[in-house]
C-alpha cells in the first residue's frame, strides 16, 4: 500500500484574482524600450509606470484611487533628456522616487501627496557621474538616503542622496551589470554581470568577496538576497532554457538547487516577499506568474501554483506588504502591465474562514522609518530594517515628515525650501526627521564680536580698498601706455605712406622729363634729315 504525504504549508492554497477592468488603470502608453526592467514601481501611496514620451523620457505617477481610463494629457514626470530605464520608490518615504535614464543622469523626485497637477520637470537633486545610460537604481533597505546606481559604463555607484555625494564607487565589473541587491541589513551586495558571473561585494569598501559562474546562457540573469542569507538567481542555460537556482554565499559555485523551467526567451524577474518567504517569478512576455515557497527542507524551493492570464505582460510591480489588505487575507498585490495599455491589478490571497487578523500570515513587516542614517552606515554600522505589526491596519507616517538637516549642505533642503517646503515631505522617514530638526534648531549660538574685532575687520576692509585702488591706477597706466604706443605706430605708418607717395611723384616727373627730352631729340634728328634731303635735291 502506497500513499503520498502532502507537504504542510499555510501557503499551499494561495490563489490570484484579477480586479475588474474599472478598478484597474487603462490607456497607459507603456514604454517600448527593450531594456530588461519591470517598468513599474508601487508603494502604498502611488503607482509609477515608465511611459513613451516624445522629446525625452518620462514616467507617470498615479494615486491608487485614480482608477479607470487615464487621460492622454495626464501630467508626467518628464525631466530626462533620454528614455527612462528604471525607477524605484524610496522605502523610507512614499513621496520620493529615483529614476535612471539613457541621458546618463539619475534624478530624485518628490511627489506631492495628492499626485501631480502639472508635468514635473524639476527634480530635487541630479546625481551625475555615469558616462553611459543608467539602467539600475536601488535603495538601501535600512539606511536613510542611500541609493545605488549602475550604468552601461560598468560602474556601480552608491550615493548619499541627502548631500548629493558619492559614498562608494565599484569599478571592478568587466561588463554591463544586469542586477544588484542588498542583503537584509545592507551589509552585503550581490550583482550579476554580462560576463555570466555572480559577485558578492562589501558595499562600503567595494571589496570583492567572492564570485562564480551564475548561469551558462548569454541572456540576462538576476540575483536577489533572501532574508536568511541565501541567494536566489534566475537565468538561462546553454540551450536557452530558463533556470532558477538557490545558492549559499560561501559556496556560490555549487548551487543548492538548479531547476529548468521552460524554453521561453523572456527574462524572469524574481519578486520576493520576505515575510512569507515566497518568490514570484514574472517573465517579460509571459502570460503567467509562478510562485514558489523557500523552506529549510529539501527540495528547498517548493512550487506552489501558477496564475494564468490571456495577455502577455510587459512589466510588473509588487506592492509592499504594508499596502496589502489584511481584512481579506491578501498577502501580495501585483500591478501587471499589458501591451494594450491596461495596468491589471492582481490580488494574491489565502482563503480563511475567520475575519480576525491572521497573525500567522502577517508577521511584522518592513516599516517606513529608516533604521540608521547614511553617515552611520558608511562609518560601519549595520542595522536590520525596522518592522511593525499590521494588526489594526497600516497608517502612513509620511504626512508628518519634515526636511532633514545633515551636517553637510543638504541639496534636498535647499531645493525643497525654495519650493516652500514641498508639502512637508523629504527623504527622511518617520522619527528621524524630528530628531534631525531638533538638532538643527539647537545649533551653535551666533558668534559675538568685540570692539577690537570690529576695528580689525574695518582695517582689513580699508586695506582691501587700497589694494583695489592701486590696481585700478596700475590698469589705467597700462591702458594709457598701450594707447600711446598705438598712436606712435599709426604716425610711423602715415609717415611711411607720405614718403612713398613723394618718391612715386618724383619718379613720375623724371620719367616725364625723360620722355620729353626723347621726343625733342627725335624731332631735331628728323628736322636735320629733312634739311639734308632738300639740299640733295637742289644739287
Amino acid at each position: 500500500m502506497s500513499f503520498r504525504v502532502v507537504r504542510a504549508s499555510k501557503f499551499r492554497h494561495v490563489y490570484g484574482q484579477s480586479l475588474k477592468r474599472e478598478q484597474c488603470y487603462d490607456n497607459i502608453r507603456v514604454s517600448k524600450s527593450s531594456w530588461d526592467s519591470t517598468f513599474c514601481a508601487v508603494n502604498p501611496k502611488f503607482m509609477a509606470i515608465i511611459v513613451e514620451s516624445a522629446g525625452g523620457g518620462a514616467f507617470i505617477v498615479l494615486p491608487h484611487n485614480k482608477v479607470g481610463r487615464i487621460a492622454a494629457d495626464h501630467p508626467l514626470v518628464g525631466g530626462h533628456k533620454g528614455p527612462v530605464l528604471d525607477i524605484a520608490w524610496c522605502p523610507h518615504n512614499d513621496n520620493v522616487i529615483a529614476s535612471g535614464s539613457e541621458d546618463c543622469v539619475v534624478k530624485v523626485w518628490q511627489i506631492p501627496d495628492g499626485g501631480l497637477s502639472r508635468t514635473l520637470t524639476e527634480p530635487v537633486v541630479d546625481l551625475v557621474f555615469h558616462q553611459r545610460r543608467v539602467g539600475l537604481v536601488l535603495w538601501h533597505p535600512s539606511a536613510l538616503n542611500v541609493l545605488l546606481t549602475a550604468g552601461s559604463d560598468n560602474q556601480v555607484v552608491i550615493w548619499n542622496v541627502g548631500t548629493g555625494e558619492i559614498l562608494v564607487h565599484i569599478d571592478s565589473h568587466p561588463d554591463i551589470v544586469y542586477s544588484a541587491c542588498f542583503n537584509w541589513d545592507g551589509s552585503k551586495l550581490v550583482t550579476t554581470c554580462k560576463d555570466k558571473k555572480i559577485r558578492i561585494y562589501d558595499p562600503r569598501s567595494a571589496e570583492l568577496e567572492s564570485e562564480a559562474m551564475c548561469h551558462e546562457g548569454s541572456k540576462a540573469t538576476r540575483a536577489i538576497f533572501l532574508r536568511h542569507g541565501l541567494i536566489f538567481t534566475t537565468g538561462f542555460n546553454r540551450s536557452s532554457e530558463r533556470q532558477y537556482s538557490l545558492r549559499a554565499p560561501d559556496a556560490l559555485s555549487e548551487p543548492i538547487v538548479m531547476v529548468e523551467l521552460d524554453t521561453s526567451n523572456g527574462v524572469m524577474f524574481p519578486l520576493y516577499d520576505a515575510d512569507t518567504n515566497i518568490i514570484y517569478l514574472c517573465g517579460k512576455g509571459d502570460s503567467v506568474i509562478r510562485y514558489f515557497e523557500v523552506t529549510p527542507e529539501p527540495p528547498f524551493v517548493h512550487y506552489i501554483n501558477t496564475f494564468q492570464t490571456p495577455d502577455p505582460q510587459r512589466g510588473i510591480g509588487l506592492m509592499p506588504k504594508r499596502g496589502c489588505d489584511v481584512t481579506t487575507c491578501e498577502i501580495a498585490k501585483f500591478y501587471r502591465l499589458n501591451n494594450n495599455g491596461l495596468c491589471q491589478v492582481i490580488s494574491m490571497t489565502v482563503p480563511r474562514k475567520s475575519d480576525l487578523f491572521q497573525e500567522d500570515l502577517y508577521p511584522d513587516t518592513l516599516a517606513e522609518d529608516a533604521a540608521i542614517t547614511a553617515e552611520e552606515w558608511i562609518a560601519g554600522k549595520d542595522a536590520d530594517p525596522l518592522t511593525f505589526s499590521l494588526k489594526g491596519g497600516y497608517v502612513s507616517s509620511s504626512g508628518n515628515n519634515t526636511l532633514s538637516v545633515s551636517k553637510k549642505a543638504n541639496i534636498l533642503n535647499k531645493a525643497s525650501a525654495s519650493r516652500g517646503g514641498g508639502g512637508g515631505n523629504a527623504l527622511s522617514g518617520g522619527n528621524h526627521s524630528s530628531a534631525n530638526n531638533n538638532e538643527a534648531n539647537d545649533g551653535p549660538p551666533p558668534a559675538v564680536f568685540s570692539e577690537k574685532d570690529h576695528r580689525n575687520i574695518l582695517d582689513e576692509i580699508r586695506k582691501l580698498k587700497a589694494i583695489i585702488v592701486k590696481q585700478e591706477n596700475r590698469i589705467r597706466a597700462l591702458e594709457a601706455k598701450v594707447n600711446s604706443a598705438g598712436d606712435e605706430t599709426d604716425a610711423r605708418n602715415s609717415n611711411k605712406n607720405g614718403s612713398g607717395s613723394t618718391a612715386a611723384a618724383t619718379s613720375a616727373a623724371a620719367e616725364s622729363s625723360h620722355a620729353s627730352e626723347s621726343a625733342n631729340d627725335h624731332a631735331t634728328s628728323a628736322a636735320s634729315a629733312s634739311a639734308a634731303d632738300n639740299a640733295h635735291d637742289e644739287d
